[in-house]
């Protein structure tokens, strides 16, 4: 089986008030079909931002600075 969803080097950040921060730095991780990926870590450490960048749903205030991420063979940063 192939990869399904490639996510290499992705990386975001947030603006607020007090300027900019980097929140993600250069996370990497694939899954092939009928796998399944769990993300631990202590509150505030990234996990809800990964998700909403890899599902495009990402609030206004964020950005992606780079990376990719890559679903069926189509690059979802690349998409309007």
């Amino acid at each position: 089986m192939g990869e399904l969803l490639i996510v290499r080097e992705l990386s975001v950040g947030y603006r607020s008030s007090d300027g900019y921060s980097r929140v993600l730095r250069r996370v990497s991780f694939s899954l092939s079909e009928g796998e399944v990926l769990g993300v631990v870590g202590e509150s505030g450490s990234g996990k809800t931002t990964l998700a909403l960048a890899v599902a495009r749903l990402l609030p206004p205030y964020a950005r992606v600075e780079g990376g990719s991420i890559v679903f069926n063979g189509v690059d979802l940063l690349s998409l309007s």
